[in-house]
């Protein structure tokens, strides 16, 4: 294969693996806050949950861009 098919492949398992601990923090969060009512409505947690683990893997994309593109 090519360097490039394989950029692609590790691009695409690197997706999935992103997009499968997302749901798992997400489902994680709505569960604990639905067995403990008093932390706040459980979708609501896990939405915000979600919202800052997506923020904090677009900075860390963010910094390894920026460290690629200064080399």
């Amino acid at each position: 294969m090519s360097s490039l098919a394989l950029l692609i492949v590790l691009a695409v398992v690197l997706t999935l693996v992103v997009v499968v601990v997302i749901v798992l923090t997400m489902g994680g969060l709505a569960y604990v806050t639905h067995r403990h009512p008093s932390l706040g409505t459980p979708l609501t947690v896990a939405i915000g949950g979600a919202g800052l683990l997506i923020a904090a893997l677009a900075a860390g994309a963010a910094v390894v861009a920026v460290v690629l593109v200064t080399r």
